[in-house]
């Protein structure tokens, strides 16, 4: 994997940026953490993604998602200039059991999160609230249609246990203006918990 220079794909970054903004897309296994990092990123994404074997099929229960070919092994990354002197990076986790002992590491520094919940399997996201409760990292849940069985903000927020106060947003995880609307939801919750607690 050749790593990619910034200026070879989108702007180059200014010599006067000073606020690098860190957030994470994590959830469950296949729920489209690399495809929005691809879709929404100004620069061509670092990422960590190898063809699934037969062994890696039986490990990760990927029978539930069988169209899926391949699969993050560390982290995705992306970036997204907001103006001269703030940057955003994004860095997507692997969603296997067998690799959260790297979501320690990706959520250090983190200033909040985007959980994807896929509409197939919404209850896969559980882990993922767990660990970001535990690390007291605000995160917003966006919610992937993959074009399975429809259900409403309130059977998301049951299933999952959400609370009213944790913004719930729907989008496709393939469209670069969906996954840029999603980014600006968490950046505005963010922004609405800072003034809270300054209140």
């Amino acid at each position: 994997m050749r790593a990619v220079h910034p200026a070879e794909h989108g702007p180059t970054l200014p010599g006067e940026a000073e606020n690098a903004l860190k957030i994470v897309v994590v959830g469950g296994f296949g729920a489209g953490k690399t495809t929005m990092v691809r879709s929404v990123s100004e620069i061509r994404p670092l990422h960590t993604e190898e063809t699934m074997s037969r062994a890696g099929r039986t490990l990760d229960d990927a029978g539930r998602v069988s169209s899926k070919k391949a699969t993050t092994v560390a982290f995705d990354f992306g970036r997204i200039s907001i103006d001269a002197r703030s940057t955003l990076y994004l860095f997507g986790a692997p969603g296997q059991e067998r690799f959260w002992f790297l979501w320690e590491r990706l959520l250090s520094g983190t200033m909040g999160a985007v959980v994807l919940v896929d509409t197939r399997r919404p209850t896969d996201a559980w882990y993922t609230l767990d660990r970001l409760e535990h690390h007291g990292t605000p995160f917003i849940v966006a919610v992937n249609d993959f074009g399975g069985p429809l259900h409403s903000d309130e059977h998301i927020r049951q299933a999952l246990a959400l609370g009213p106060e944790v913004p719930l947003v729907e989008f496709d995880a393939r469209d670069h203006s969906s996954s840029k609307f999603v980014l600006i939801a968490l950046v505005e919750h963010l922004h609405a918990l800072a003034v809270r607690q300054k209140g």
